[in-house]
């Protein structure tokens, strides 16, 4: 990994961070009474300051260091986290934010930013006392009657470069926490140059460090390379003693190490001799542990608490070195060899059909069942919790309630669901649409809700759950629900309903996803300009999805969002009529029936239960006469049922999912086209807008039709 690489990880994960930052201060600003984990707020600050050092973004470590020791305050119960500093932490995860969006694209940030910082660092100063709001000390400036000199001996393992960290960031890093007064590189471990790995390190610093920062602080300045380095830390006014512990640790000659003490400034010519003289005639250093109980300085439980955390910490990497990060673009490069995998699988299986060799033909179903496992692990590497999309709204909500002056709590459910990378990432906007129309339409304001009856604090709703092959998405508010008066005034005013129709509500609900409608009586930041509804519809087809809504006048609305659970590759069962073929996602696949009925009706009797029909070969106006005996294919979504009515049923496949090109994109009952192993082309077909086209069906009184089992 370059530093290149790694400055893309730092970008990633302190997004990731400021994430954790915003979930957790939002969860104090919802439930004031609930217990914050201050800690994990301060240790994400902390981790983004410190990264930011080791590539030297001095502008996001100036304003991390006072957003942390606000934090500290706040971690030591000195400031409470709730009131007013909620939101203004908030604001500085955001500042932080465009920080790392402004470094990523390669620019400065612009003047607004810059004044808005000025602004939020004043705000977090007015936490802090004088001593701690003070910016830290310039390389040039005297030290202060608390600092006092450290002597660091770091010695970084040879994986230190190959796992993409420079050992000469983390000793910049050091000059924000203090000064350094002197150092010296020992290359004593570089092997001759026939013997040298330009990827492993070599390198030793023996360091004099003039800070007010405590161990923890410095210690925490090599926290990410701590596993692949020997650090040694000797405090201010230490005795000599001490670093006669810390000659006989280090692994170069005695003699040479005390030379390099003396021109660190860290003891003298006469405190040297001294040293040497004890450290050849003393024993083995005794264990760490056993020598500081023995002196008296710590008791024996704080050491084992000590390595009890020690082991925790060891666990917790080992945990998460058991994940790695891919780029997106290569899980897209394997699916895509996936798919063409499984229509060469395809191919090959009608090919050892047609030789009719029983060997080849077993051979065949064994390599079948290896492909669709690999398919199935190659999709699970792009599923994605939802939980992290739905998070994004806690903020919005948060922020779009204070604009409006309501009091608004988001509920999630489902966060666990998962779904393809791609499915989320075009979900966001539609999502984000459909939360502030919510918030802005869904939700009345507290005098409304006074007057009705409910509680002051408004409830809007994201739930996630999958059923039948598909994931569902419940986008709801407790509001005052739909004013379908209004909205069959506008629709009529706009011409999209004829004066003498009176439409259904289920079809007045369905006027808000007209392109440019709008009920608002005034434009704002918000709404008003019909603008949204119908893009969100747009969105959710482009997606092979649907939307629905419901509402209860003085109880709220609900809109559901149904979208496949993938964009790739799905099971699916082959259906043909005359010489065309279809595919039927197998999952929306109840049951196949034999079928034999020549009066036409739109509907057949299904063990006693109407089932409404869609003939495939009218629907599409395909030609030839059909077949005597005929199949229906029984499906279901969303507790609605057809049959398709179709020639032949070839059974299940593994389907790739190919786009329609722009020409074929309107047709209505048809979502996809796949490949298929003859080299024909399949089309998929859309069974919400089948069961849409049987459920505005006109049928006659039902008459009972041939069916045979």
């Amino acid at each position: 990994m370059d530093m290149d690489d790694a400055l893309k990880t730092f970008f990633s994960e302190a997004r990731e961070l400021l994430a954790d930052m915003e979930t957790a201060l939002l969860g104090a600003d919802v439930a004031p009474g609930a217990a914050v984990d201050v800690n994990a707020i301060f240790r994400a600050a902390h981790t983004i300051k410190g990264s930011a050092g080791l590539f030297g973004l001095d502008g996001v470590v100036r304003f991390t260091h006072v957003l942390e020791s606000v934090l500290d305050e706040v971690r030591s119960g000195t400031v409470a986290i709730q009131g007013p500093l909620t939101p203004l932490l908030l604001r500085c995860c955001d500042h932080v934010g465009a920080w790392v969006d402004a470094l990523e694209a390669g620019v400065e940030l612009d003047d607004g930013h810059l004044a808005a910082e000025d602004t939020l660092l004043a705000r977090l100063r007015a936490y802090l006392g004088a001593e701690a709001a003070a910016p830290e000390p310039a390389a040039d400036e005297t030290a202060q009657p608390t600092e006092g000199q450290w002597h660091l001996s770091i010695r970084f393992g040879a994986d230190v470069l190959r796992n993409g960290m420079d050992p000469l960031a983390f000793v910049r890093y050091l000059s924000t926490i203090g000064r350094i007064e002197r150092i010296v590189t020992l290359p004593d471990a570089v092997p001759a140059l026939e013997e040298l790995d330009p990827e492993s390190c070599c390198l030793g610093f023996e360091i004099a460090l003039v800070t007010s920062a405590d161990r923890a602080t410095i210690e925490s300045v090599f926290e990410f390379v701590i596993d692949d380095c020997e650090l040694r830390l000797v405090p201010p006014r230490s005795r000599v003693a001490e670093y006669v512990e810390l000659i006989r640790a280090l692994p170069e000659q005695p003699e040479r190490i005390g030379e390099i003490l003396v021109r660190c400034g860290s003891i003298t010519e006469r405190e040297l001799e001294d040293a040497l003289g004890r450290q050849r005639e003393s024993d083995p250093p005794p264990r760490l542990g056993a020598l500081l109980t023995e002196q008296g300085q710590v008791a024996p439980e704080v050491v084992e608490a000590a390595l009890d955390r020690q082991r925790q910490v060891r666990e917790t990497r080992t945990a998460e070195s058991s994940t790695i990060r891919v780029d997106a673009n290569k899980l897209d490069r394997l699916i895509t060899l996936v798919g063409e995998l499984v229509i060469a699988a395809a191919g090959a299986q009608q090919a050892s059909r047609r030789v009719r060799d029983l060997e080849l033909q077993e051979a065949h179903a064994t390599l079948s069942a290896l492909v669709q496992d690999v398919r199935d692990s190659a999709l699970n590497l792009r599923m994605v919790r939802i939980g992290a999309t739905f998070s994004r709204f806690k903020r919005v909500v948060h922020d779009v309630a204070a604009e409006l002056g309501k009091d608004i709590e988001l509920r999630v459910g489902g966060e666990d669901t998962e779904l393809d990378k791609t499915v989320v990432e075009k979900l966001g906007d539609p999502l984000m649409h459909l939360v502030r129309n919510a918030i802005d339409h869904g939700i009345d304001s507290p005098e409304q809700r006074a007057a009705r009856g409910k509680p002051a604090r408004g409830v809007v709703g994201l739930n996630a759950y999958h059923d039948s092959g598909a994931i569902v998405i419940e986008v709801s508010d407790d509001g005052g629900g739909l004013n379908r008066e209004r909205i069959l005034a506008k629709a009529r005013e706009r011409g999209i309903v004829d004066a003498d129709h009176v439409p259904a509500d289920h079809e007045i609900d369905q006027l808000i996803f007209e392109a440019g409608f709008s009920t608002a009586e005034q434009v704002t930041n918000l709404s008003g300009r019909g603008v949204g509804m119908d893009v969100v519809k747009q969105n959710i087809t482009a997606l092979r999805g649907s939307v629905e809504l419901a509402s209860r006048p003085g109880e709220g609305t609900t809109v559901t969002v149904r979208l496949p659970l993938t964009l790739a590759i799905i099971n699916g069962f082959q259906v043909a009529v005359g010489r065309s073929m279809f595919v039927v996602p197998m999952e929306m696949v109840d049951e196949c029936v034999a079928y034999s009925c020549a009066d036409g009706h739109d509907y057949t009797d299904l063990r006693n239960s109407v089932l409404p029909l869609v003939r495939l070969r009218e629907l599409f106006g395909l030609g030839g006469e059909p077949p005597v005996r005929q199949n229906i294919v029984v499906v279901q979504c969303a507790g609605a049922r057809c049959g398709l009515v179709v020639d032949a049923l070839l059974g299940e496949s593994q389907t790739v999912i190919k786009p329609l090109s722009r020409m074929f994109q309107q047709v209505r009952g048809i979502s996809g086209s796949s490949l298929l192993g003859s080299g024909g082309v399949a089309l998929i077909l859309d069974v919400p807008a089948l069961l849409a086209v049987a459920g505005h069906g006109r049928y006659s009184p039902p008459e009972r039709c041939a069916i045979v089992a």
